[in-house]
């Protein structure tokens, strides 16, 4: 990956490679979930330090037989007959549930269960090799493969399913006698013949979905293709997606009828788009809940926020997280939000920042309003109460409460509490300076 960040921690739509896969194996609900690991390996343990995992370290690595080897080391002689082994591949992220079942279903036939593909090009993957009647017979790798068996266009994606006994018996038989002396579990394959058990396959639900990631530009690829594959579920589910081509889900997105989602438009961890709601191009929106028939216009940033039914966000707005608005607010340009309660029709429409705030229904903040909730130490937090007008270009220094109706007069810096339905102001008197000369540049 020409990276100092290990290949598995590499991301895909907001988790790691390796995250993806276990994600998914998790899914199946298996009695304990093995890593087998080598490079990078503090990297990697710190990653998924909170997951349930027997981690097994392979070194010298020594091939995909000999990793399997060491899982069965690790735990000794501890499975039934009636045990499966699912082998998956940290740098193969987008495998399916689905299609991991339909494996499985036939290992418990007591068979070799093999993932398999045909693909156009079959460049540096084990070829599948079947007699006449179409039985598998083994699996040979691309740089041990003849001329004539370099042909095959049907694959091995290295995921396999088995009854654990017999895998333990026949990764113990594997030779290293190969052009990269490594024990390719591919050689199973040949074994489970030999012993007359039936190898059987089957294909992925989704042509990509087994394809590994070795480089950057591979990863970029399958990224994309995830992106569209995401994109065309919530096309036929009649969410209306401007460019499938140009949207990011990093995470779940759950959009409800009638949702417009315009171009360049990101979306991470939990995103809920309720009925209606329209998302203008190129928003991010992070672990947020949007109302009903919103509008969230251009370049808006909403992270860790609840945003009520009707509102307008933007452009260029900036919703950070603890913020909930009630129905019908305005936040406008270039106006930022942190850690507030905006009421029921209340307005910020340009150039201003409330921050740990209770704005009240029908207030209405005008331009270059602050809230100076940080004294350096401490946050503290200013109310507003309802109905008040916040005139242009005023700071509220909290501690502070500005009563139901009062007026704060344009330009006033507001320390004290001001009374309700009264007009407070703190301002310098204005004065003329008659025989003031405007400086002139020096020649």
């Amino acid at each position: 990956m020409q990276s100092s960040t290990p290949k598995v921690l590499q991301t895909l739509a907001g988790n790691s490679l390796l995250g993806h896969v276990l994600d998914c194996a998790q899914s199946l609900q298996p009695a304990k979930i093995s890593v087998v690991y080598g490079h990078g390996a503090e990297k990697v343990l710190t990653a998924f330090k909170d997951k349930t995992i027997q981690w097994v370290l392979q070194s010298p690595p020594q091939g995909t037989g000999d990793a399997v080897k060491q899982v069965f080391h690790a735990n000794g002689e501890a499975e039934s007959s009636k045990d499966l082994m699912l082998v998956l591949y940290g740098d193969v992220p987008l495998i399916q549930k689905q299609t991991l079942l339909d494996l499985i279903e036939l290992a418990k036939k007591d068979t070799l269960s093999l993932l398999t593909q045909t693909i156009t090009d079959p460049k540096g993957y084990g070829r599948i090799v079947r007699d006449k009647q179409g039985k598998i017979r083994g699996i040979v790798e691309h740089k041990d493969a003849s001329a004539e068996q370099r042909l095959i266009c049907e694959v091995n994606t290295g995921i396999v399913c088995a009854p654990s006994k017999r895998l333990r018996h026949w990764v113990a038989k594997l030779s290293n006698d190969n052009e990269q002396s490594e024990y390719y579990l591919t050689d199973i394959a040949a074994l489970a013949v030999e012993e007359g058990v039936e190898v059987v396959s089957s294909s992925p639900t989704l042509e990509w979905e087994a394809q590994g990631i070795n480089d950057q530009w591979q990863l970029a690829q399958l990224e994309r293709q995830w992106q569209r594959h995401l994109a065309k579920e919530m096309l036929i589910q009649g969410i209306a997606i401007i460019d499938p081509d140009r949207i990011d889900i990093r995470g779940k997105l759950y959009a409800e009828k009638d949702v417009r989602i315009d171009l360049g438009c990101v979306f991470e961890g939990e995103v809920y788009l309720r009925s209606g709601a329209q998302i203008g191009p190129y928003c991010v929106i992070k672990n947020s809940d949007i109302g009903e028939r919103s509008q969230i216009k251009a370049f808006t940033h909403i992270e860790q926020a609840k945003i009520g039914p009707h509102n307008q966000i933007g452009p260029y707005a900036r919703v950070r997280p603890g913020t909930v608005t009630a129905e019908e607010v305005h936040i406008g340009n270039f106006v930022e939000i942190k850690n507030s309660e905006i009421g029921k029709k209340s307005k910020a429409n340009h150039l201003a920042y409330v921050g740990d705030t209770q704005v009240g229904k029908e207030v209405n903040l005008g331009a270059g309003v602050i809230t100076c909730n940080y004294d350096g130490a401490n946050k503290h937090q200013t109310i507003i109460g309802d109905g008040a007008f916040i005139g242009s270009n005023s700071q509220l220094v909290a501690p502070v409460t500005i009563g139901s109706g009062a007026t704060i007069a344009a330009g006033s810096t507001i320390v004290a509490d001001a009374p309700a339905n009264q007009l407070t102001l703190s301002r310098a008197p204005q004065r003329t300076v008659a025989s003031w000369t405007r400086p002139s540049k020096k020649t």
